[in-house]
């Protein structure tokens, strides 16, 4: 067939408008139409460009401050120059690998990852998504123990493959897809006694998010974890933890699971491991519970997982995570930013129900669903870019990269009391 070379060529347009509608046309026509309208109904009928540091480009030219960070990938910013370099070195010289000799850039992750989780977590499997590593920590669960009751929490959020998503607590995405996987309990979140009750000696592993995230920024009572720990190992069930969108700085700490002291048997992680460069996803296990996989190696593979460019991407952000100091930064600008936001709290009763965090991991709970719409809007109109939280509609997710600058969480609070201001004229008309 002969191609068209408007596929390929992008100065074959005249303007920038031109190929913002002919993006559009296709997304339309060959991604998802309904994808199409919801974005032209957002505020963001255009096309991302260019990115660095805390700022998004549109192909006319606009700049957006990310506040929303990819949804927790972007913890270094876009297009971090040392983890671009790194990666441009290992792709001239050796994008993919073979898969049949060692690879230096996975065994350096390895150890990497080794020092720097809890406790005694050791051994890590590569994969390019989170959702791949809870399927992979699950799976590892029902070998090691050989049962295959899983103890999830409700209004959790672990990803959208099968195995992954019975583990999530969201209806909405589940029951389209039912029967799911057998075996899933659901509990509620925070609530250490309910996880007890269902306890019993076919449950093969708990698995939690240390913090809600797509679940509304939920920060469970300090000591659940602990008392998790505890439960599991009375009954001899493993407990995982999903870092995915807290791991890497976010919350302050370079993991959720450093706040409360506690060492889960395995831990789920992916976004910002591979420094908003490279999609990267990870699990990592204790020794004791790796055995079936030391037994048969190759009981759970991935073609792509463990590649040179995304585990030398893995290297270079955590490099950069540790010698920038981003978790502490997370810390004292994320208090700075809670602290600005408890002020719209009690500024705008009517609207605002609840502003809570921890570090860069912030949630802007609404009074009323429909508000969130008209909040995100004042916001890209404004050029911030900001979501709301996926199992709770309410919740404004504010998610920057962790280098954002004291002066940039003062223009996103700035323009958060105008929107906030303007759905309080009109939230009697909602």
């Amino acid at each position: 067939m002969a191609l068209n070379k408007t596929f390929f060529t992008d100065e074959y347009f005249n303007s920038p408008e031109a190929l913002v509608e002919d993006t559009i046309h296709k997304y339309e026509e060959y991604v998802n139409p309904s994808v199409a309208r919801l974005f032209r109904f957002m505020g963001l009928g255009t096309v991302e460009w260019e990115g660095q540091g805390t700022v998004i480009r549109d192909v006319q030219g606009k700049e957006y401050l990310d506040c929303l960070g990819g949804y927790g990938v972007f913890n270094v910013g876009h297009g971090h120059p040392r983890i671009v370099e790194a990666v441009r070195q290992q792709l001239e010289r050796m994008p993919l690998g073979a898969k049949v000799f060692f690879s230096r850039p996975m065994a350096q992750l390895a150890q990497l990852l080794a020092e720097i989780t809890p406790g005694d977590l050791r051994y890590s499997f590569f994969c390019n998504s989170g959702t791949e590593a809870v399927e992979g920590a699950l799976k590892l669960a029902r070998l090691h123990t050989g049962r295959g009751k899983i103890i999830a929490a409700r209004n959790s959020f672990h990803g959208k493959t099968l195995g992954a998503l019975s583990a999530t607590g969201r209806d909405i995405f589940r029951q389209p897809c039912e029967p799911l996987l057998p075996g899933f309990v659901h509990v509620p979140f925070g609530d250490a006694e309910a996880v007890e009750k269902v306890m019993d000696y076919n449950t093969a592993a708990v698995i939690v998010e240390p913090i809600q995230g797509e679940g509304g920024i939920i920060i469970p009572p300090v000591d659940y974890l602990g008392r998790l720990r505890e439960i599991c190992d009375g009954h001899g069930a493993l407990l995982i933890f999903d870092e995915v969108q807290t791991g890497i700085g976010r919350t302050g700490k370079m993991f959720a699971a450093d706040h409360y002291g506690v060492v889960p048997d395995i831990m789920t992680l992916a976004k910002a491991l591979g420094g908003g460069v490279m999609p990267l996803g990870a699990l990592i296990a204790r020794p004791q519970v790796w055995d079936v996989f030391e037994t048969s190696p190759f009981l759970h593979t991935s073609t792509f997982g463990g590649n040179p460019l995304a585990c030398t991407a893995g290297v270079a952000t955590i490099q950069v995570v540790i010698e920038e100091n981003l978790a502490e930064k997370a810390h004292l600008h994320g208090q700075y930013f809670l602290q600005k936001l408890k002020a719209l709290e009690s500024k705008y009763p009517n609207v605002v129900t609840e502003a809570r965090g921890i570090g860069l991991l912030m949630g802007l709970e609404l009074t009323r669903e429909g508000m969130g719409g008209l909040v995100m809007a004042e916001l890209i109109d404004a050029g911030i870019i900001a979501a709301y939280t996926l199992n709770n509609p309410k919740v404004i997710r504010l998610e920057p990269p962790l280098i954002i600058t004291l002066s940039e969480i003062d223009r996103v609070v700035a323009v958060l009391d105008k929107a906030l201001a303007k759905a309080d004229e009109i939230r009697e008309e909602m």
